[in-house]
């Protein structure tokens, strides 16, 4: 959406290595391979830093929602990866 609106170049850099962290590890989760928690936890961990900042300053509809799924992100893979690590 950065790219669309602006061009940014960043946006779109920003984007790709997030949504590729999730993708990686959620195929990780489903092949039962290890890391697939941490990598989905490090994408919302990387997605939660730079949207929710944005999300406050701005109070844009865009950054609110990632905002929230970057939160739901945190808590489902940190429970995860807490409940693997007991």
């Amino acid at each position: 959406m950065g790219y669309v609106r602006t061009g940014s170049i960043p946006s779109v850099a920003a984007g790709v290595t997030v949504g590729t962290l999730y993708i990686l590890g959620g195929l990780r989760i489903r092949n039962r391979a290890p890391y697939g928690v941490e990598l989905a936890l490090l994408a919302s961990v990387v997605l939660a830093g730079s949207s929710i900042p944005r999300a406050i300053r701005s109070g844009k509809p865009l950054p609110a929602a990632l905002s929230l799924l970057a939160t739901y992100g945190l808590y489902a893979f940190g429970t995860a990866f807490q409940k693997a690590r007991t």
